[in-house]
């Protein structure tokens, strides 16, 4: 199609349904705009060369402006006219081709930190196709990443293999936005694995296990895990809380959209035993997180800490620390509470209330969602059968020890003894 090409128009312009159009422009004969099914807008210069039509890339939109895009066209095509332009050699295209393995980078800081709260992730799986990373970006054939994905299948992880296909996918896309390719080698690739939710609920015993072993660790895993277990939140919301987020005169974890997985802004009411835990953690100065052993980032090391906790897991199925949130949920449901206020206390984005209701129930619910977890920590509370006389002098011990007031008191042989 013919337009006359605006910053208003060109941002009007819909992604291609099927395959990617152009649009030329009415004011400069043979520039025109390309764009992709994901939205992404390129501009180039259509000229006969030789004999030939040939068609020369310009630079993206909106890295590059309408009238940057005009003037270059008008300097290629005044080059072609005098006969001064030099057609380059495909060899000399290939050098300029950047390599997977300097696309990943890139893509990461350019892309997926700005995108992606766990970019982290999104750069380990990409990291599995580090034997392609020395080939030019448009090389990389549909084979080449199927054999990658073939081999993370082949060592256990199916889960892993369709993860690594999601952020290749999302790579590939970027790179047709940004001009770099014109067509994605993945498009339509179905995942390699068929995933089933999990449902995995630990049950009374193995839930007293992991509060009790938990506490063996002390300061910081301790605390940090019970906290996952009475709260209910992510593992990642909770290892990395704030002083600044909590009020523990009025029993409030206030979570703020940015720390959250579904970006919505997610007030906690605590319970007074979660209230307890918390005034028993000591503060490193000058620091804001809870959980931390240097001051200035959260603890890590989960999975470390899995491992010491499976010990106690020996002919368990398997269980990861996520499941403490189903668990809860499958127990507040058993204590009656009503499945909406689960969902409130979960801050699922999705569920029983939804839409407009969600918006105004955000803040809403705080007397119920305290109530259920309320009722959830004197559950807890029975089923570890520890008073709340002892549970405070073990919090404090833990404490001591860990500000060195006390010697380790030999963890390993009670852990030993528990997992027996």
């Amino acid at each position: 199609m013919k337009r006359r090409l605006t910053p208003k128009t060109i941002d009007a312009l819909p992604p291609a349904v099927n395959k990617r159009y152009e649009v030329h422009d009415q004011l400069l004969s043979g520039l025109h705009l390309r764009v992709s099914a994901t939205g992404g807008k390129v501009f180039y210069v259509s000229k006969r060369i030789n004999g030939h039509m040939k068609r020369i890339k310009i630079g993206s939109w909106p890295i590059l402006t309408l009238h940057d895009a005009r003037d270059k066209a008008r300097s290629l095509l005044r080059s072609i006219e005098l006969g001064h332009y030099v057609e380059k050699a495909p060899h000399e295209e290939e050098q300029r081709m950047m390599t997977l393995g300097e696309v990943v980078p890139q893509f990461i800081e350019l892309y997926a930190k700005q995108r992606n709260k766990d970019w982290k992730g999104s750069e380990r799986v990409l990291l599995k196709f580090s034997s392609l990373f020395s080939r030019p970006i448009d090389q990389i054939k549909r084979a080449d990443v199927v054999r990658v994905l073939d081999t993370i299948i082949a060592g256990g992880a199916p889960t892993r293999a369709n993860r690594a296909l999601a952020a290749m996918k999302k790579l590939m896309n970027w790179c047709i936005d940004r001009g770099m390719i014109e067509t994605s080698p993945v498009a339509h690739l179905k995942p390699p694995t068929k995933e089933t939710a999990r449902e995995r609920v630990l049950s009374d015993a193995e839930l007293k296990t992991v509060w009790r072993m938990a506490e063996l660790e002390g300061f910081p895993f301790a605390q940090c895990v019970q906290l996952m277990i009475l709260t209910g939140q992510r593992r990642g919301e909770v290892s990395g809380m704030r002083w600044s987020e909590l009020d523990l005169d009025n029993g409030v974890w206030s979570l703020p959209s940015m720390r959250v997985k579904n970006s919505t802004a997610h007030i906690v009411p605590l319970a007074p035993l979660v209230v307890d835990i918390l005034k028993s953690v000591p503060r490193f100065q000058n620091s804001d997180f809870v959980f931390t052993t240097t001051g200035s980032t959260p603890i890590s090391g989960f999975g470390r800490l899995k491992e010491r906790l499976d010990a106690a897991f020996a002919d368990a199925e398997d269980w990861r620390f996520h499941d403490l949130r189903r668990t809860m949920a499958t127990n507040m449901a058993m204590l009656r509470v009503a499945p909406h206020i689960i969902e409130a206390v979960l801050n699922h984005k999705s569920g029983i209330v939804s839409g407009v209701a969600a918006i105004y129930n955000r803040h809403a619910y705080l007397d119920e969602k305290l109530e259920a977890l309320e009722l959830w920590a004197v559950r807890i509370q029975q089923l570890t059968n520890r008073s709340d006389t002892c549970a405070k002098e073990d919090r404090h011990r833990n404490v001591r020890r860990a500000e060195g007031g006390l010697p380790d008191s030999g963890t390993g042989s009670v852990r030993s003894e528990l997992a027996g």
